[in-house]
C-alpha cells in the first residue's frame, strides 16, 4: 500500500462513439448515451457521477451521430427564458443545472470504430499526464456512494489503476473481461485486491474465476504507452484489456469490490430494469409508480 498522497483525479473519460445496435431503430437518429431513465438519459447519470467524485474536466469520445450530447450539456438560454415566462421555474431551474459552471466538455472525435482501448487512446491529449476516469454509461450503477467516488478513494490509498468489478455467474464470463486476483485470508472477500491477471471473455470452461470487470475504470498515464504498443487485436480493434494485461505484468493493478446495485443498460432487459427500479425510487413519481404497479400486478401472473 502506498501512503504518498497522489495527485487528484480531475477528468472523465466518456466513450460515447458507439451505435447502439442493439437498441435499433430508437438509436438511428439519437445516441444510445441519450435514451432516458425516468426523467434524465443515461449520459446525464455517468456525468453526476463523475462530477460527484471530484471530477471538473469532462472528456467525450464521440462518434457520428452523436451531436445531441453536446447540444444536451450546452447552454440553451432560449429554453430557459421560455420556461421562465410560462411560471415554470423549478423546470427552468434543472435544465439550467445540468452542468455546473466549473465543469469544462471536451469533444473528440474517434475516427473509426477501433474499439474501448482506441477511444482511450483518443483522450490522450486531454489528460496532461494524470490519472483519471473511464466511465461506460451503458454501466448505470445505483449507489450510496457513487462509484467514480468509492475507486478514487481506493485509487489515494493504493495508488495504481483500479477497476471495478463485480461476481457474475459462470455462464457469462463470455460477456466481460474476468481478473483473476491475489489469495487473500478469510472467508469474505476483500473490497480491494491485487489483480494477477486479466483476460478477454474466456469461454466459461477456462475462466480462471468469475469476477468480471464492469464500466468503470481509474487509469494511469501508463496505459497509453500500452495502448500504443499493442495494435490492432481481436476483431481488428485496440482492446483496453490486452493494455492493462500487459501492465500487470510491471505495475500494480486492483480490482475494487464497488458497493451499490449495477444495470446493463446496454441491454433492453437491464434498461428495463433500471427504468423501473429507479421510477420506484423516484422522489415525486416513486409512490404512484409503485401504487400503479400493485393495481396491474395481477396481469403479470
Amino acid at each position: 500500500m502506498s501512503t504518498t498522497q497522489k495527485k487528484p483525479i480531475r477528468t472523465a473519460v466518456f466513450p460515447v462513439a458507439g451505435r447502439g445496435t442493439r437498441f435499433l431503430p430508437a438509436t438511428k437518429a439519437s445516441p444510445k448515451e441519450m435514451l432516458p431513465i425516468v426523467d434524465r438519459p443515461l449520459i446525464q447519470y455517468a456525468v453526476d457521477e463523475a462530477l460527484a467524485a471530484g471530477v471538473d474536466r469532462l472528456v467525450f469520445i464521440t462518434g457520428s451521430s452523436k451531436r445531441a450530447i453536446e447540444d444536451h450539456f450546452d447552454t440553451d438560454v432560449e429554453l430557459e427564458r421560455l420556461l421562465e415566462a410560462q411560471g415554470k421555474t423549478e423546470l427552468a431551474q434543472q435544465v439550467n443545472s445540468v452542468l455546473p459552471s466549473y465543469a469544462t466538455c471536451i469533444y473528440i472525435r474517434q475516427p473509426s470504430p477501433l474499439g474501448l482501448g482506441h477511444a482511450v487512446l483518443c483522450a490522450r491529449p486531454a489528460i496532461n499526464d494524470e490519472p483519471f476516469f473511464v466511465h461506460l454509461a451503458d454501466d448505470l450503477i445505483d449507489a450510496e456512494v457513487p462509484v467514480l467516488r468509492q475507486m478514487g478513494e481506493t485509487y489515494q490509498q493504493y495508488g495504481g489503476c483500479v477497476l471495478a468489478v463485480e461476481e457474475v455467474p459462470r455462464s457469462d464470463t463470455d460477456k466481460y473481461g474476468i481478473v483473476e486476483v491475489e489469495a487473500q485470508d478469510g472467508s469474505a472477500p476483500q473490497v480491494v485486491s491485487r489483480i494477477r491477471g486479466i483476460v478477454e471473455k474466456p469461454k466459461p470452461e477456462v475462466a480462471r474465476s468469475t469476477l468480471a470487470v464492469v464500466g468503470r475504470y481509474v487509469l494511469t498515464p501508463e496505459i497509453f504507452v500500452e495502448l500504443e504498443r499493442i495494435g490492432q487485436g481481436a476483431g481488428g480493434e485496440i482492446q483496453l484489456t490486452d493494455a492493462i494485461a500487459r501492465l500487470v505484468r510491471r505495475e500494480a493493478v486492483y480490482a475494487h469490490r464497488f458497493s451499490g446495485r449495477r444495470f446493463d443498460c446496454g441491454s433492453k432487459l437491464g434498461y428495463l430494469q433500471a427504468t423501473v427500479e429507479l421510477s420506484l425510487a423516484h422522489p415525486v413519481l416513486g409512490r404512484e409508480f409503485r401504487a400503479y404497479l400493485k393495481r396491474i400486478a395481477t396481469k403479470l401472473d
